[in-house]
């Protein structure tokens, strides 16, 4: 599961990466340059998967959103890592009143529904791929907090941790030597499948108006637009942008489904070893 993950996945990148390069090199036509007599334009040769309302190439849209979708979600759930697995830590090794606080602040956000907060955040922030990330992060801070802080909790009441401390040892040593390195495993699982998540909500965004400018090839945006059409027949301009969302969302899926079961299994055999 995990190695088709990592091929999807990659192919993604890699399309990512070498779309913006084709266009600029003149290889494929521009996302936003639309032509008057090719609107609605069937797939053929000339446009593989069509043309949209305004006579955009619906395969190079929908290959320019890859790129747009992984920055957006890779920027969201990096910042909300750095923010969330720090607050976790100090949350569960302190305890007392800040752990309190903390959790009191994080379990109200959780409680949102991940969709509704979103949407409340992108219209208060407005629509951009920076408003778009930061409204993200917001959302998924709460996962890595309570995931993090759980562990520490735990790895705080160990021997070693006591042993440490009673020598002497600051809360900042002992947070980055014992802490930080084992709660620290969970994280790459919790990342993938919080990606797999933020794709669709993303493309939620997008589809409600609240995501990213047209200007800004995205998939939700492209299935808004693309849904006015769908009942006079034209589906092509749907069917791609809809396909390459759940095609990344099932390769991220399987990656952290198949980095779980190995991390599982590794950890078992080192205690077996033990």
């Amino acid at each position: 599961m995990a190695r088709w993950g990592v091929i999807i996945v990659a192919v993604y990148v890699l399309v990512a990466l070498l779309t913006p390069l084709l266009v600029s090199a003149g290889l494929l036509p521009d996302p936003n340059a639309g032509l008057d007599n090719l609107i609605y334009a069937t797939p053929s040769p000339a446009h593989w998967c069509g043309t949209d309302r305004l006579g955009r190439d619906v395969c190079v849209r929908t290959l320019s959103a890859s790129g747009v979708a992984l920055q957006v979600v890779l920027l969201a759930l990096v910042t909300a890592l750095v923010i969330g697995v720090p607050l976790g830590m100090v949350s569960g090794y302190l305890g007392g009143w800040v752990d309190r606080l903390l959790v009191l602040l994080m379990d109200t956000l959780y409680t949102l529904p991940v969709l509704l907060l979103s949407v409340v955040l992108a219209f208060l922030l407005g629509r951009g791929l920076p408003n778009a990330a930061a409204a993200l992060c917001v959302v998924y801070i709460p996962q890595y907090f309570r995931v993090v802080r759980n562990q520490s909790a735990q790895v705080k009441a160990e021997l070693y941790v006591e042993a440490a401390r009673s020598l002497g040892a600051g809360p900042l040593w002992i947070l980055r030597r014992y802490l930080f390195r084992n709660v620290i495993t969970s994280v790459p699982v919790l990342l993938t499948l919080n990606a797999a998540d933020a794709v669709l909500v993303l493309g939620g965004l997008g589809f409600l108006g609240l995501g990213l400018p047209e200007t800004i090839p995205e998939w939700g945006g492209d299935l808004q637009q693309a849904l006015t059409a769908l009942p006079t027949g034209i589906w092509w301009t749907a069917l791609y942008p809809g396909l390459a969302m759940f095609v990344l969302v099932l390769g991220l899926s399987f990656l952290g489904e198949g980095l779980e079961s190995w991390l599982s299994g590794s950890g078992q055999a080192a205690r077996a070893a033990r």
